[in-house]
């Protein structure tokens, strides 16, 4: 029982390596290594050198963004400046740039004709099919108004009242090509407990008053001019300022930590995000309206009500940082390693199944063991080839033969 416990531990305790066969051929030889070859151009280039694998990555990139434009233009004969045309005025990273307002004064509550050609009526029973309209002023009464028996009358509305007519035409404020935004953030890498500024902190408020941003030569100046931003994106003012639309800012933080912390710096691109929208006869542009209220003598409420078209701004904020790690570098070197073993992969496909003599490499490189050899090998015949010497014995693990040290010669 001892001498079989014994044998088992030191069969486990043994080392079993893989037969080889060499293949001299040209054709799989060159085949092989260019497999090989472009494997580790593969992890050396792309893995390490592009994705720069051996580094661990932050992508939870915190940011603040504050946003300020400057400006004066003209709109239906008034001078507009910053409190007029822009909303909201906190100057948060999603900001709009009023172009055109129409401007409906003096509503107060009440009953008054709807100013919207769909609720054109003849009879009351025309303005009926109209009840629960969402598209409509107010709330339809089913009554039709109607100045005289023969002109066509429209459905009473109660709301606010004289009912809004949008329909009306103005000209946009083109002065806005010239306006500037000034946009500051600041962001965060918390696993590397890192921070940055969108501007470099040796740069002077005398700097930042005389500079505008270019992509080439002031790509980190933080005075962005509309009209430059707009032609970014392939827009200008003139196609924009009368229906609105929506424009993306987005800073971009790509930040090797390997390297020295002042190449960490910002990359601005711009891009229109409602193009998908741009054509389309519904919901094209941006709109939205806005109230201001006030008290009669009596206190009575009544309010000024605006529709507002405008180009909105979305700043965005994306990024990664990445730093030197053991762990990261290690598994993807033993990937690259491991993947190299492909080669041997494919050539042992090539030469099992496409090439002259492959069942001559079938028959060096497999070994088929019968049970009547297993039964002279035991009995250790003298004239069978297959016996084993002393000392040389079989693995039960997989079948291959084992050598002891001590046969072999010093």
């Amino acid at each position: 029982m001892g001498s079989l416990v014994w044998g088992c531990i030191t069969d486990f305790f043994t080392y079993e390596t893989t037969k080889s066969v060499v293949v001299k051929s040209w054709s799989v030889g060159i085949i092989n290594r260019i497999v090989q070859l472009l494997i580790i151009a593969y992890f050396v280039g792309w893995v390490f050198i592009h994705e720069k694998a051996y580094q661990v990555t932050d992508t939870g990139i915190e940011s603040s963004v504050m946003t300020k434009v400057k400006g004066f233009g003209y709109h239906n004969g008034q001078v507009m400046d910053v409190a007029d045309y822009v909303f909201p005025q906190q100057g948060a990273g999603v900001f709009c740039i009023m172009t055109k307002v129409i401007i409906t004064e003096n509503q107060f509550q009440g009953k008054c004709p709807e100013s919207v050609k769909m609720f054109s009526c003849d009879t009351d029973k025309e303005c009926h099919k109209h009840f629960g309209a969402i598209l409509s002023n107010g709330v339809i009464t089913g009554t039709c108004l109607k100045p005289s028996n023969d002109s066509k009358g429209q459905c009473e509305i109660e709301g606010w009242c004289p009912a809004e007519n949008d329909s009306i035409k103005i000209s946009p404020m083109l002065d806005v090509n010239n306006f500037t935004i000034f946009i500051k953030n600041s962001i965060r890498f918390p696993l590397f407990n890192v921070t940055r500024g969108n501007f470099p902190s040796t740069m002077t408020s005398s700097d930042i008053k005389k500079c505008t941003y270019h992509p080439e030569k002031s790509p980190f100046c933080p005075i962005f001019r509309v009209g430059d931003v707009l032609n970014y994106t392939g827009q200008n003012v003139a196609g924009l300022a009368d229906k609105g639309g929506e424009i993306g800012i987005n800073i971009q933080w790509r930040c090797n930590l390997d390297m020295n912390i002042e190449n960490c710096v910002p990359k601005y691109s711009f891009t229109r995000l409602d193009a998908p929208f741009a054509k389309n006869a519904v919901s094209k542009g941006y709109n939205f309206r806005f109230a201001k209220y006030y008290k009669t003598e009596n206190g009575t409420d009544f309010r000024t009500l605006h529709k507002a078209y405008a180009i909105r701004f979305d700043v965005m904020v994306t990024g990664n940082a990445g730093k030197f790690d053991t762990i990261p570098t290690l598994i993807n070197l033993v990937a690259a390693f491991t993947s190299v073993g492909l080669g041997t992969v494919l050539c042992d496909v090539i030469l099992l199944n496409f090439l002259k003599g492959a069942d001559q490499y079938k028959a060096k490189k497999f070994e088929e063991v019968s049970e009547a050899q297993i039964a002279a090998s035991l009995a250790q015949s003298p004239d069978s080839q297959l016996s084993l010497k002393p000392g040389i014995k079989s693995s039960y693990d997989s079948g291959s033969i084992s050598l002891d040290t001590c046969d072999q010669p010093i």
